[in-house]
């Protein structure tokens, strides 16, 4: 009796303790995926888990991907994404939406006007294909704006660069950094304070009459600017430096006009010229030959800067 009593007392004891194990287990897994579920609801870091063909395919996984590298700010993984997606369904109803953002990330990418530019190029490009790919989508006007700042900060940028160059009397590089900014983008803030310093980089080269011609370029074109009172300034102190009139070439001169003192080159054509004469027909042709008449007639005459002699 007794141990019939021990052994059911035994089975009772056992199954208790493989019951309250079973039901532990399952309590604990399932409390356990539902907090894990909630964290990854909450983060909405489930479309990163996993690599089936959905999660790399479908438009809205791939979408929803990009956005939420957006959001955090890690753009060079959200382009990645939005690029995958035009990939495989430019013709969706969010393909428009996807290159706008792309170029959006390429924008948030560039730091400031000191740094590489090239986010911003690679931004300009992606604007432009937005408007040439999806002409007339929802997002044209921001494009345009966009498209409009991109070119200011790179005006914005040459300057810069202008500037520094400049300051460290590289005067011929910061001239074409600021004369580029006049070819491109004259329409931009940053024009007449480029079109300054474009004729202090040539003051200080030395081409005075390059410098004025800004300065008059800057008082027609930007007589509202900041700079435009101290353009009038340099102008003055230029134009008492600049001579009345270039010197007129001799070829110009009257014949009415007294002959020049004849010069040292004179002389010597005149000496070349009777000698030659003095030769028999022979060698009087190969002295004509070595020497043209229009040549020892010519005289050196000095030239403005920039002009054609």
């Amino acid at each position: 009796m007794h141990r019939g009593y021990s052994s059911r007392l035994t089975l009772v004891l056992i199954t208790a303790a493989t019951l309250t194990w079973v039901f532990g287990g399952c309590s604990s897994t399932s409390k356990s995926s539902s907090t894990d579920k909630k964290v990854l609801s909450n983060s909405d870091e489930q479309i990163f888990l996993g690599d089936t063909i959905e999660k790399n395919y479908d438009p809205n996984v791939i979408m929803k991907r990009g956005e939420a590298f957006y959001e955090k700010e890690e753009f060079p993984e959200a382009i990645v994404e939005y690029q995958h997606f035009l990939d495989l369904h430019r013709s969706h109803l969010l393909a428009p939406y996807a290159q706008f953002r792309m170029a959006e990330s390429h924008l948030r990418i560039a730091k400031s006007i000191d740094r590489d530019p090239d986010p911003i190029y690679k931004a300009i490009g992606a604007f432009e294909r937005l408007r040439k790919e999806f002409p007339g989508s929802r997002y044209d006007a921001q494009a345009l704006q966009r498209l409009d700042e991109c070119h200011s900060w790179l005006a914005q940028t040459h300057l810069f660069v202008g500037k520094f160059y400049y300051r460290r009397e590289s005067y011929l590089a910061a001239a074409h950094r600021f004369d580029q900014i006049m070819k491109d983008y004259s329409d931009k803030p940053v024009a007449p304070e480029a079109l300054y310093y474009l004729a202090l980089s040539y003051k200080e080269m030395g081409a005075n009459d390059w410098a004025s011609e800004k300065l008059m370029l800057l008082a027609e074109k930007y007589p509202g600017s900041e700079v435009a009172k101290d353009g009038k300034r340099l102008l003055a102190k230029l134009q008492r430096t600049l001579p009345s009139s270039p010197p007129a070439p001799v070829l110009a001169q009257s014949q009415e006009q007294a002959p020049a003192a004849p010069s040292a080159g004179d002389l010597l054509a005149d000496n070349t010229t009777r000698s030659a004469l003095t030769l028999p027909s022979a060698e009087r042709s190969a002295a004509a030959g070595a020497f043209p008449a229009a040549s020892l007639s010519q005289r050196f005459v000095s030239c403005r800067l920039g002009a054609w002699c």
